[in-house]
């Protein structure tokens, strides 16, 4: 073999692609340097320019590490499924197999033949044999356990469900929920961007105005611990825990602690930021979450009643190292940085500093919890939905405490497609695919079981990472990335079993090129899809998908975060922002012309299942209309979503922003706060004029739509 094939088998062993398929279909064959440097941020001995006996020599290594590893870095089976794996002793040695299931029971496991030959390495010879579990065993998280002479060695064994019990409740009788990003929605009581409290009334005036069963929300995870911090949900510093910003200060107990005149100074900082709330300006995070950290710090000073400090102390005791570990960094960092400045003029101690941010995290689940018992209350079926991002940011607390299991030499992102013809860069370090598997998966689980606690369903981000990410080196552009590949049915599994103990819905967000394989491998697990309108293309005839090819397996919208609402979607918004940010790498009137000759196609297919009925568009051919011809934006908007409520789809959403008319995108994928303010946009109607929880019930178009999108 060539060195450049070496080298290609190298990475086909280590789960790093040496092709791929563009968005567009062209087959891309990924570079020496990029497999050699991707391979090396996962680990592999390699010098920087290896020859071809250092390459032969590393995959000697690895096939080496394989045929002497005592246990599976992790066996992961589906319920009923009575699976294998092999296990490596001293050849001639004894190999006792048990599994410890998770309530401390134990139970053996099946020893097949195998007739592999010894691997003799360094003069040892090591012998294979296999292993059969039960076919019987509970769902969870159990432990393998071999007892070889003096040598003892464990792996978790994970038990997940074969399909999600609560997907089929939505497919017999399917919901309509509305997604928002909830920094953006305010209401009077609010400081100057949407809160925990405003979640739980946004949801009860959704389920009583809309009949809507769901309230997706963006990602609530926590940004930097102080202020500058990062505006992006989709960016955290940590996926497990969060974000004290969304704290309402007024519904914290400890406020019963401070004294009469430091509570009128609170109500008069209240009061200053609630003028805010009617502000179309971009929302700014830091001065709000600096204020509200103020005061925190001041009731943490303050300390707690014995029942709150007894609830506070089962919390930290539940959530184990994983909180003190956060709350270490997010204190360290503090510690660094700006305990000198601190308003109050106390420097307290690193325990005490600890003890600050787990009482956050305390007060972030209370709130969260009080929320989905308030959107439950109203009569919502699911409740809220979160949302879970992707990946972390490169420099924040998971990038540290998680570090033993991820690979930050390489950054995930996408390639180059129609979002953003440059290819995009997130700069979030990914998973180390197998030091994740050796950890049992634990951080994964763990992330997992915070988000769900309180929530009715998961929208995953990117679901298409449980299967492959597509990585870069670090600091080099998206056209020189690859991708990394995982074992999915562990990702998967797990994410399954989770939701199950949860009691809990998954929408996997599957939009982007893959297999088609791959959607069928969560629609087996009972995993639903993401289906956007204005994305979909039928199977069976030339255009856009007809309705009833929609499927059942989805929630299906019209639009989604990373495009701009409707009204600004059918007005070419997005088409004129990529080409002010010069995104493009083709001529912007050829995008356009496309763009307008898609979406006339896509309102005629709306047109002819009767959707416009009603309004002046009954009759209307719009393909080949201008976009200032095509009539009413809010009839267009009717019809529209009367399309997707008679999909056969599980869940369908509305939109927040296109209730009110909103026109502004929040977010334009692959730019930064310099070229565009991502995320900061306050939700108003398509005059600019701010709209708060209060209002929506008096906003005409909220009450057509909803009606438009009853099921």
């Amino acid at each position: 073999m060539t060195n450049q094939d070496v080298l290609r088998e190298l990475a086909d062993a280590h789960g790093v692609a040496t092709r791929y398929t563009a968005s567009d279909g062209e087959e891309i064959t990924v570079t020496d340097d990029t497999l050699l440097k991707t391979l090396r941020a996962l680990g592999v001995a390699l010098s920087a320019a290896p020859d071809g006996e250092e390459l032969r020599a590393a995959l000697d290594a690895h096939r080496t590490a394989e045929a002497i590893r005592p246990l599976p870095p992790c066996v992961v089976a589906v319920a009923g499924d009575a699976r294998t794996f092999n296990v490596h002793v001293h050849d001639g040695a004894p190999a006792d197999i048990q599994i410890i299931l998770e309530d401390g029971s134990v139970r053996s496991a099946h020893q097949e033949e195998n007739w592999n030959p010894p691997v003799t390495v360094d003069g040892q010879p090591w012998g294979e044999a296999t292993f059969r579990i039960p076919g019987d065993l509970p769902l969870g998280w159990h432990r393998i356990t071999l007892q070889s002479n003096d040598a003892h060695h464990e792996c978790a064994l994970i038990i997940t469900p074969a399909r999600l019990s609560t997907t089929d409740r939505y497919v017999e009788e399917p919901v309509t929920g509305v997604m928002a990003q909830m920094y953006s929605v305010r209401s009077e009581k609010s400081w100057g961007l949407g809160d925990f409290h405003d979640m739980g009334q946004l949801a009860e005036v959704l389920a009583k105005e809309a009949g809507a069963d769901f309230l997706l929300v963006n990602p609530m995870h926590a940004a930097e611990p102080f202020p500058p911090a990062e505006d992006s949900p989709y960016l955290p510093t940590t996926r497990r825990f969060i974000n004290p910003i969304y704290l309402r200060i007024e519904d914290i107990p400890e406020i019963a602690q401070l004294d009469e005149e430091t509570r009128a100074d609170l109500q008069e900082l209240a009061a200053e930021l609630r003028e805010m709330n009617r502000s179309d300006e971009i929302i700014e995070r830091n001065p709000v979450y600096q204020a509200k950290l103020d005061v925190l710090h001041e009731m943490h000073h303050r300390g707690r009643t014995p029942e709150r400090e007894a609830a506070f102390r089962a919390y930290v005791e539940r959530e184990g190292q994983g909180l003190v570990d956060f709350a270490s960094w997010c204190a360290r960092r503090e510690n660094e940085q700006i305990h000198q400045q601190r308003a109050h003029g106390i420097v307290p101690d690193m325990d005490e500093m600890v003890d600050f941010y787990m009482w956050l995290q305390f007060l972030c689940d209370e709130q969260l919890a009080a929320a989905q018992a308030r959107a439950k209350a109203a009569g919502m079926k699911i409740g809220i939905m979160a949302d879970l991002a992707v990946g972390v940011h490169p420099g924040g607390a998971d990038a540290h405490n998680l570090a033993p299991w991820l690979a930050p030499d390489v950054s995930v992102g996408a390639p180059p497609d129609g979002y953003n013809q440059h290819g995009q860069d997130w700069s979030q370090p990914p998973w180390h695919p197998v030091k994740l598997a050796e950890s049992g998966y634990r951080p994964w689980r763990n992330l997992l079981s915070t988000v769900l606690r309180h929530s009715g369903g998961i929208r995953v981000d990117h679901v298409l990472g449980l299967f492959r990410l597509f990585v870069m080196p670090r600091m080099q552009p998206p056209t020189t990335g690859t991708y990394v590949y995982f074992d999915h049915e562990a990702l998967v599994g797990i994410l399954a079993l989770e939701a199950e103990r949860a009691g809990a819905v998954v929408v996997g967000e599957d939009l982007g090129t893959f297999e088609p394989w791959v959607q069928e491998v969560l629609a087996a697990k009972g995993v639903m899809g993401t289906s956007i309108l204005w994305f979909e293309g039928s199977p069976t005839v030339e255009g856009p998908r007809l309705q009833h090819e929609y499927r059942q397996l989805a929630l299906s919208s019209v639009t989604t975060h990373d495009l701009p609402p409707t009204a600004g979607y059918l007005a070419g918004e997005h088409i004129e922002l990529r080409e002010r940010l010069g995104l493009f790498t083709t001529d912007a009137a050829e995008e356009d012309a496309v763009d307008l000759e898609w979406q006339g196609e896509v309102l005629d297919r709306i047109r002819e299942t009767g959707c416009f009925d009603g309004t002046p568009l009954a009759d209307t051919e719009f393909e080949g209309l201008a976009r200032d011809e095509r009539g009413s934006t809010g009839d267009l908007m009717v019809g529209i979503h009367r399309f997707i409520a008679g999909t056969p789809s599980a869940l369908s959403c509305i939109s927040l922003v296109d209730m009110v008319g909103d026109i502004r995108a929040q977010n334009q994928p692959g730019t930064t706060k310099d070229q565009y303010p991502n995320w900061c946009i306050p939700l108003c109607d398509a005059d600019g004029t701010p709209v708060l929880i209060e209002d929506l019930a008096d906003v005409a178009l909220f009450h057509r739509i909803a009606e438009a999108s009853e099921r």
